[in-house]
């Protein structure tokens, strides 16, 4: 196995500048469709701090609540936007590897760690996570996020390792139990509906369950996400949560404040990239 990508500084900014694309087109395919979205954690805080990416960022990601997420997968088929931006989700036909919607920019290639050996096309991709309704009572709240992580182990089939033994041994078990893809992909529709039964429209309280265990424990007032206000980022205008300094506040704390130099680091593991080379659309490429 080769040796992952060391991302300088100057490789890194232009990766910056090059996942922009991406931002413009689904900026632009949800103004037109009337979908609601929001530019989130390092990219909605470098957006208040320099009006750009945080130096040491490595991509996008989007936000979106849970019925206008639906849509856009429901929309983008519907309009048959794929061309160069590709929607990618794990369904009956497409493994992925994540648990959310990504898009991706397949004028690229950029291949992740954790996805040597899916075959998708491997562009410069923009995560898009849904925000859910958050259940009011501990008890309601404790049996979403059981049914949030079953979902993401048995769609992602990876298990967690930086999260506990008895979380990363108990799942091992569980993958071990029901090896069959359909058993597996009834498993993972049954618990994304009970996870997201929760109206985000009516809950005082929403989450973000696809972003992976640590997000799933926190929960923001709903009207952090009643309205949007534009900001620009890298010359473009996008919007972010009109509530955003409570939201960043309760992940990130003084977010205006840089975190130590040990941490300004890309949070990715990428095994390959050419940012002069458009992507296989068919994932056969071995790295």
């Amino acid at each position: 196995m080769s040796e992952n990508v060391t991302l300088t500084p100057e490789l890194l900014r232009e990766l910056q500048l090059k996942e922009l694309d991406t931002l413009e087109f689904i900026r632009d395919f949800c103004y037109k469709n009337d979908l609601n979205f929001y530019l989130c954690g390092g990219c909605c805080i470098g957006a208040l701090r320099t009006g750009g990416f945080v130096p040491w960022d490595d991509d996008i990601d989007v936000l979106m609540p849970r019925p206008d997420y639906e849509m856009l997968v429901k929309l983008w088929r519907q309009q048959k936007t794929d061309g160069r931006f590709v929607l990618l989700k794990t369904d009956d036909n497409t493994f992925t590897g994540n648990i959310f919607v990504t898009v991706t920019d397949t004028n690229y290639t950029m291949v992740k760690d954790n996805q040597r050996n899916v075959k998708i096309p491997h562009g410069l991709v923009l995560d898009v996570f849904p925000i859910d309704g958050c259940p009011d009572g501990k008890i309601k709240r404790y049996i979403q996020y059981f049914w949030a992580m079953i979902y993401s182990l048995f769609l992602a089939q990876i298990v967690p390792e930086n999260h506990g033994k008895l979380l990363s041994a108990g799942s091992k078990l569980l993958l071990k139990l029901f090896r069959k893809p359909k058993t597996r992909t009834k498993i993972w529709r049954f618990a994304e509906k009970q996870m997201s039964k929760y109206n985000f429209y009516e809950s005082d309280y929403v989450t973000e369950l696809c972003a992976g265990p640590h997000f799933m424990t926190y929960k923001y007032p709903s009207r952090i996400y009643k309205d949007s206000v534009e900001v620009d980022f890298e010359g473009i205008k996008v919007p972010i949560m009109k509530g955003y300094d409570e939201y960043l506040t309760i992940v990130f704390g003084d977010y205006m404040t840089e975190p130590p130099k040990e941490k300004q680091v890309p949070h990715h593991d990428i095994a390959y990239l050419d940012l002069s080379k458009p992507c296989n659309l068919d994932g056969d490429e071995t790295y």
